[in-house]
């Protein structure tokens, strides 16, 4: 714990469950929150308090939730509840005034005690909107040697730190006051409800120095004051000498006497210089004035009855019946205390809120609402009474009618009826800014859930085509070509064209552009076609998810693009679609890194790390987007033909280099590499290869984007490749074209309609596994049995990607 006391009271943390706040309180929380410390930390303050971001500003809430944000703020600010309290309370001020209530309050009072002073005669009001507020109470001590003494009563214990916020904000924003206040006692006074806390502060008010007296004196400071006096003294003649001829008011008041009140008048002391005038006996009759005001009644301090208005005897007869005690039909609602006369005088600036006994009324009004009075209490200090002037506290003509009254009932000059009328489009109001508010909650809420599946959505997207490329797509546009191929036929397009219209394949192809230089790389699993037959089919999509899952990740690492998956076929390209000079070097760590990776996945069949063969080419590739429904973005050329014979004539757990990927990567003196030598290569004829053994500045664990220690599970590198391993063995030759042969053999079947796959036991074909929908792969221009028209050439071969 700091040496801040980020604890609230033990009262406030043990307070009594029942009590309710508004969510305009909690409303008003948050909005402090995120204006003085931002949305983060409100985010943060909400989770930890295990409270939801929103609240409707008439629904009730439970006081833990308001009193448990406060304590979580004293913990995360690490600032005292006393601070936390008085910031809430200067802000809740100007809270209220942005939502509406700026006239109302402005309006309150003359001063700041009259403010104060009619505070509970603001939350009566408020209470036809608020039903079941519980407010404090407020009362002011004049005391005999001039000190202003601030009575606050709560039933909610602790919170009192809230008022010197307020307080001090009304004097400075209202009255232009500074305004200090000191707790002198606070205590728990036993109330009709229980222990109520009463603090007591002592209030002083200093009005602020105008700017111009707070202003440094300079040179001639004291002519220029000179000078005003002079000034004021000649505008007291002229308005002397203006008066002074004027005729006699019908009081005879001298022109001096007019002078005096004009001056008074504009030093703002109108106030002061009026007197009120009384008469020597009242002029109304007893029976008019029970007739002017039906709901009133006259009690003694004993609390008995003396006097009642007409329309309240007709509610409750036995007013009438002499030496009645008020108590013994009426209960105290608000505010909330002890049934006496001096209880009652604690709070004579208060509204008072009595409600009948239902078990003193006729019988005929038992089953009926009880009638609930509100007025104020008036001490007659030479008749020892108080007399209570009242009317029904209704809200709505529904509370009219259950109550068996009518708005003839209540006297005309009482404002109570149009406040009945007033109130009940009031509440109509109410109730559609309630819909409103739920509306808008459920709409955030699935603005919120639309949100996160659109980022499903695009992060599937992504997942399919570039970023800039799925971007135009989104916004509708199509993925023009590249200035490079804008205006010259592609021979390669043209012959791609000739392809899909000879093999029925109606495709959208849009072009994305033609890449100078990329680097391209292909790799397949060592006898992938015997692990499948050998095992369960969901054996080896474990197997392929775990080893594409660690490939996938390598690929954001070293920033390359996944192309595509076709069985254990897996193909990236780096440089495409955003160009960059160090594609070669990009994707020859990511080569490195997945033979790694390769090696912490298990065979199914021996439970052996999988070994897989890698190949690298270098050169340039048209990219587009390829189909109307699941578009792919493709690569097409005879870069893309060669690396893919670069990995099906390596050896296993060798990354195979053709010439032009090593001519990129020999310069950059940071990978070793060793040459294999000339190599038959189908369609490509002798070939002189290379293998790439490790990078020399990188160790495994930077390769791999581990950090904190992390290590792979992964064998020695194979050691330096000797002559024999430089020549590829007729066998392993002869096993790597007959596997290829076959399934070129079962797609060119599968093509043509004479064969379809099947999935037998114990021939069980990697194609037939994962390869749900496979586009063609053409080797040379004669796969096509094309007449020659002069498209087509060696040079010009080119194999079709796509992807499931």
């Amino acid at each position: 714990m700091s040496s801040v006391d980020t604890d609230l009271p033990d009262e406030i943390s043990t307070r009594h469950m029942g009590s309710l706040f508004y969510g305009f309180i909690n409303t008003c929380l948050k909005s402090l929150v995120i204006e003085r410390f931002g949305e983060e930390t409100w985010e943060n303050l909400r989770l930890m308090a295990g409270v939801q971001d929103t609240f409707m500003t008439y629904e009730i809430y439970d006081d833990v939730i308001t009193l448990r944000l406060v304590q979580e703020a004293c913990k995360m600010l690490d600032i005292s509840s006393e601070v936390v309290l008085k910031l809430f309370g200067e802000y809740f001020f100007s809270f209220c005034k942005m939502s509406g209530y700026d006239t109302m309050l402005r309006t309150l009072g003359g001063n700041l005690v009259e403010f104060i002073e009619n505070l509970d005669a603001l939350h009566s009001y408020l209470a036809l909107s608020y039903e079941a507020m519980n407010a404090p109470s407020f009362r002011v001590e004049r005391m005999d040697d001039g000190r202003i003494l601030l009575h606050y009563y709560s039933d909610r214990k602790g919170l009192y730190h809230i008022v010197p916020g307020i307080i001090e904000a009304v004097a400075k924003d209202f009255f232009d006051s500074e305004v200090t206040m000191t707790i002198l006692n606070q205590s728990e006074e036993d109330e009709r409800t229980g222990k109520k806390e009463h603090v007591v502060f002592h209030m002083v008010q200093k009005e602020k120095v105008s700017k111009k007296k707070a202003q440094p004196r300079q040179k001639g400071g004291n002519e220029e004051i000179q000078a005003e006096k002079q000034d004021k003294e000649e505008i007291m003649k002229r308005m002397k000498a203006r008066y002074a001829s004027l005729q006699l008011c019908p009081r005879k008041r001298s022109p001096w006497e007019t002078v005096r009140s004009i001056v008074m008048l504009g030093q703002g002391n109108l106030r002061q210089s009026f007197t009120p005038s009384y008469p020597k006996r009242l002029w109304i009759e007893e029976q008019a004035f029970c007739n002017a005001f039906p709901f009133h009644i006259v009690f003694d301090q004993d609390l008995v009855v003396k006097q009642t208005g007409v329309n309240i005897q007709k509610f409750v007869p036995g007013l009438q019946t002499a030496g009645i005690r008020l108590d013994e039909y009426f209960t105290i609602v608000h505010p909330e205390v002890t049934f006496n006369i001096q209880s009652i005088k604690k709070f004579i600036n208060s509204q008072f809120v009595l409600k009948t006994r239902r078990e003193m009324l006729p019988e005929i009004h038992q089953n009926q609402s009880t009638l609930k009075l509100r007025g104020q209490m008036m001490w007659m200090e030479s008749l020892s009474c108080m007399i209570y002037l009242c009317s029904p506290k209704l809200r709505s003509l529904q509370e009219l009618e259950e109550r068996g009254l009518h708005l003839a009932d209540i006297a005309q000059h009482d404002t109570t009826r149009d406040l009945i009328l007033l109130n009940q489009q009031r509440l109509a109001e109410i109730e559609l800014s309630n819909q409103l508010e739920r509306k808008k909650e459920e709409l955030r809420i699935l603005s919120r859930n639309l949100e996160i599946e659109k980022q499903k959505s695009e992060k599937l997207l992504y997942a399919m085509l570039p970023t800039h490329v799925a971007n135009q797509l989104k916004e509708g546009k199509r993925v023009e070509a590249g200035d490079e191929t804008r205006g010259t036929p592609n021979r390669t397009l043209l012959y791609m064209s000739l392809v899909m219209l000879y093999t029925n394949h109606i495709l959208s192809v849009t072009l994305s552009g033609e890449f100078k230089v990329c680097t391209i790389l292909f790799s397949d699993v060592v006898t992938f076609t015997n692990i499948c037959a050998a095992c369960e089919p969901i054996q080896i999509v474990n197997m392929l998810n775990a080893m594409y899952s660690r490939f996938d990740r390598l690929t954001n690492i070293h920033n390359v693009y996944k192309v595509e998956t076709i069985g254990d076929a897996y193909m990236v390209v780096g440089g495409v679609p955003i160009p960059t000079e160090t594609h070669a070097e990009q994707v020859a760590n990511f080569a490195l890194g997945m033979r790694i990776a390769a090696r912490e996945v298990a065979s199914p069949i021996t439970g052996q790390p999988i070994q897989i063969r890698v190949g690298l080419h270098t050169g340039s590739v048209l990219a587009g987007v390829v189909g109307d429904k699941m578009p792919r973005y493709c690569l097409f050329g005879d870069t893309v033909n060669t690396a893919s014979r670069m990995e099906s004539h390596g050896l296993p757990d060798h990354i195979h280099l053709s010439p032009f990927t090593y001519s990129v990567l020999k310069d950059k003196g940071i990978f070793e590499i060793a040459e294999r030598g000339e190599i038959e290569v189908k369609g490509k004829g002798l070939m002189r290869t290379f293998f790439l053994l490790k990078n020399l500045q990188k160790s495994d664990e930077q390769i791999m984007g581990l950090v904190d220690g992390e290590t792979c599970v992964c064998q020695k590198d194979p050691e330096t490749v000797t002559d024999a391993q430089n020549e590829v063995s007729p066998e392993d030759t002869g096993r790597g074209q007959k596997e290829e042969e076959k399934k070129e053999e079962e797609v060119e079947n599968w093509k043509n309609g004479t064969s379809s796959p099947s999935v037998c036991p114990g021939e069980i074909s990697p194609d037939h596994l994962i390869q749900f929908d496979v586009t063609p792969a053409y080797e040379s221009p004669t796969d096509f049995k094309l007449p020659n028209n002069g498209l087509h050439s060696d040079s010009n071969s080119t194999k079709l990607c796509s992807i499931l």
